[in-house]
C-alpha cells in the first residue's frame, strides 16, 4: 500500500493475541493455523497456557512469541525452560513491549491495569486475559483489549485476536 500524498510504502504492523488457552491441544492447533495464516509481526499469550505440552506447540508459530504467565502457570514446573529453549519471551506480568512506536503492556488479571496506566501515561496498549471475556475499549487514548475464550468446546465461540498498532484497531477471529 502506498500514500500517495508522500510516496512512502505504508507498513501495516498486525499482531495477534490469544489468551487462557488451558492445554486445549485442539483448539491451540487451531489457534497456531489461524495466526499462520495472517501476516504477522509476532504473537502475545496473555498467560493461562497452563503446561510444557502446551507451550511447546506454540514453536510452530510463523513469528516471536511474547507473552506473561497466568495464575494458573505460576506453579507449572518447566514453563520458563520451554519458553527459553523456544526463544519465548514469557514473563510474570506486567510485560512492557515496544514495537512499532508504541508501547503494550501486557498482563494476565486485569486488576492492576488502572493503577499501572496511572504510572505508565506512555501506554499504548493494554492486554489482558484471565476473564474469558471479550473486552475492546479505549480509555484515555488507550486500548485495552482481551480477545476472550479461547479453550472453551463450542465450535465458533472460541475467538483470538489481530491488532493493527497502525490504528490501534483489533478485529477477533472466531473458531
Amino acid at each position: 500500500l502506498w500514500n500517495t500524498h508522500t510516496r512512502k510504502s505504508i507498513k501495516f504492523m498486525l499482531f495477534g493475541v490469544v489468551s487462557d488457552t488451558h492445554n486445549n491441544y485442539k483448539n491451540i492447533e487451531k489457534i497456531i493455523s489461524l495466526f499462520n495464516e495472517k501476516t504477522l509481526e509476532f504473537v502475545i499469550h496473555t498467560g493461562d497456557i497452563s503446561n510444557t505440552k502446551a507451550l511447546e506447540k506454540f514453536s510452530r508459530l510463523n513469528c516471536s512469541l511474547y507473552g506473561v504467565f497466568g495464575n494458573n502457570d505460576r506453579t507449572e514446573q518447566g514453563l520458563a525452560e520451554v519458553a527459553k529453549k523456544n526463544c519465548f519471551q514469557i514473563v510474570n506480568p506486567p510485560l512492557q513491549l515496544n514495537k512499532g512506536g508504541k508501547k503494550i503492556a501486557v498482563f494476565h488479571e486485569p486488576n492492576d491495569i488502572d493503577e499501572y496506566l496511572l504510572k505508565n501515561i506512555d501506554i499504548d496498549i493494554v492486554l489482558h486475559g484471565h476473564t474469558h471475556r471479550f473486552r475492546e475499549e479505549i480509555v484515555n487514548k488507550v486500548l485495552i483489549y482481551n480477545p476472550g475464550e479461547s479453550a472453551g468446546m463450542l465450535k465458533e465461540k472460541n475467538a483470538i485476536g489481530i491488532v493493527d498498532l497502525n490504528s490501534l484497531s483489533a478485529e477477533r477471529i472466531f473458531f
